[in-house]
């Protein structure tokens, strides 16, 4: 493996990035390229010309609350107040649904984040004599449902260049073309602060658009004038965001309220109107996502302790195991476990699982091949969720066992390592090379090291559940403390090799390397 230098470092970084054709944010791609938005744009204009109530839908989890907050507020923007409703996951169940039809009397209906696989809805708004806009993002199934325009990128006729978005990217454009269609004054660049933490919370390849929208709104949450991100910074207290900054503080915060209770709380805070507001959401979130941690933690050790190491999944089920957190629960098991995790949650005699994969199956094609065993499924390559009688999950798990009978390294896609890594090597000029190709993600990974035959001179377990790691190592008579968060406790070898990552520490203005743990070889 050859060794890493800084010019080698800085060279590897750039050449991700050099086949993107979306670097400036003049170049990105228009929204006229999406199918039925010129349909919708009429639609919707004609709403506004005879004050038509317009009634949003969006869903639960961060990518359907900044959908829905950047929809809400761009009507709000251009002088329009429009209903809004966000489903409670334990009283509605996912996006538009039967049950939210039910709320509706008349108007329009915009679905953001959701909707593709709406059919029974739409039928029933259609009875209604509603009109319905799709714009969603996720997996196309073999049934449409009957609405007026469907915009979402991964329709088959769809021309938009770029398939892997969110659906806050979806609404943005939506968006975008109702702006160009009655000449709003909008400036749609000022809602980029709130895309980021969509497009990173939804773990869409950090690439391409995405790479370029991020990047841009990761610079403005510093500057946003939203009081939601002035609480932000204000806790957060940073010089400069990066990806992780989203994924591991701000995102599961407003993830918490969908999970635990409901996400009407992260909408609010999201489009709090002051800092006092802001301030109350904050507080609540903040309990929310620490009882979820709790959950979490307790549902993962039951999950863990019911997996067998035999299968080609993890495939486990408990009752009344907390639907707000079983998603969470099968990304961690599917990454300790190297393979799919499918985690169920059975109450009423239904089980109702998530499913997470880092792989290169697609989740979502493997799951429609049980299809005559589920109530109903949707998703992507690597999450989906899906529901189905109790009495059948025996058969699921024999049959995902059955599909996924194929080479092991297809079932886990292991980190590239960069290269072998001398740990003095690691300085302020070091870090500001991986800082200035953030942000990181899907497809463009935090880079990876190897670190070999370092000696551990200390090994603790640190933590309120004892479930972190920090290693004192010496590697070639230079001393340097390495984590690794959420694990086991291990017995270590007296010389071990590390895959590393290396995060900025910032503590008191001082600045020094982080070893984060990836892999204990």
């Amino acid at each position: 493996m050859s060794k890493i230098t800084k010019k080698k470092l800085f060279d590897l970084l750039k050449a991700r990035h050099e086949d993107n054709q979306y670097t400036r944010l003049a170049q990105i791609p228009k929204p006229d390229s999406f199918k039925d938005i010129d349909k919708a744009t009429k639609r919707i204009k004609k709403a506004l010309e005879t004050n038509e109530q317009i009634t949003i839908v969006g869903d639960y989890d961060v990518d359907g609350v900044v959908s829905t907050t950047i929809i809400v507020d761009f009507f709000k923007k251009i002088g329009v107040e429009v209903n809004h409703i966000i489903p409670n996951r334990f009283k509605h169940g996912y996006g538009l649904s039967p049950k939210i039809v039910d709320m509706i009397d008349s108007g329009l209906v915009i679905t953001v984040d959701n909707g593709i696989s709406a059919v029974n809805a739409a039928k029933k708004l259609k009875e209604k004599n509603i009109d319905l806009i799709i714009t969603d993002h996720h997996t196309v199934g073999d049934e449409l449902p009957d609405a007026l325009a469907i915009i979402n990128p991964k329709q088959e006729d769809c021309t938009f260049p770029f398939k892997d978005i969110c659906g806050a990217q979806v609404a943005w454009y939506l968006c975008a073309a109702i702006k160009k269609e009655i000449n709003a004054d909008v400036n749609l660049q000022e809602f980029f602060d709130l895309l980021c933490i969509a497009i990173i919370a939804d773990i869409m390849p950090m690439t391409s658009l995405n790479y370029t929208m991020v990047k841009h709104g990761l610079k403005l949450i510093k500057q946003s004038q939203r009081p939601a991100f002035i609480k932000i910074n204000e806790m957060m207290q940073k010089n400069l965001y990066v990806s992780d900054d989203i994924g591991f503080t701000i995102a599961p915060k407003i993830n918490s309220a969908g999970r635990m209770d409901d996400a009407s709380v992260a909408l609010s805070f999201l489009l709090s109107e002051n800092i006092y507001d802001a301030n109350n959401s904050l507080q609540l979130l903040e309990e929310l996502n620490c009882y979820r941690k709790v959950l979490q933690e307790r549902i993962s050790q039951k999950a863990n302790n019911a997996t067998n190491e035999e299968d080609n999944a993890v495939i486990v089920w408990g009752d009344d195991w907390h639907e707000g957190v079983i998603g969470i629960v099968a990304s961690k098991l599917s990454n300790s476990h190297k393979k799919p995790a499918f985690i169920f949650s059975i109450k009423d005699g239904i089980a109702k699982g998530s499913a997470r994969a880092n792989a290169n199956i697609n989740l979502h094609s493997i799951i429609s091949e049980t299809s005559d065993l589920l109530i109903g499924f949707g998703g992507h390559k690597n999450a989906a969720g899906l529901s189905m009688k109790a009495s059948n999950l025996e058969e699921f798990k024999e049959r995902i066992n059955s599909l996924l009978n194929i080479e092991p390294e297809e079932l886990h896609i292991e980190h590239d390592v960069l290269g072998e890594l001398d740990a003095s090597c690691v300085d302020i000029e070091f870090l500001d090379i991986i800082e200035k190709f953030e942000p990181y993600g899907l497809d463009n990974h935090r880079p990876i090291f190897k670190i070999s035959n370092s000696k551990v001179m200390k090994s603790q377990l640190f933590g309120k559940d004892k479930n972190h790691l920090k290693l004192t190592l010496n590697n070639n008579g230079f001393v340097f403390e390495a984590l690794q968060f959420h694990t086991e406790n291990k017995i270590l070898d007296e010389y071990i090799s590390l895959v590393v990552s290396i995060n900025k520490n910032e503590f008191r203005g001082e600045v020094s390397p982080q070893f984060l743990i990836q892999d204990i070889l």
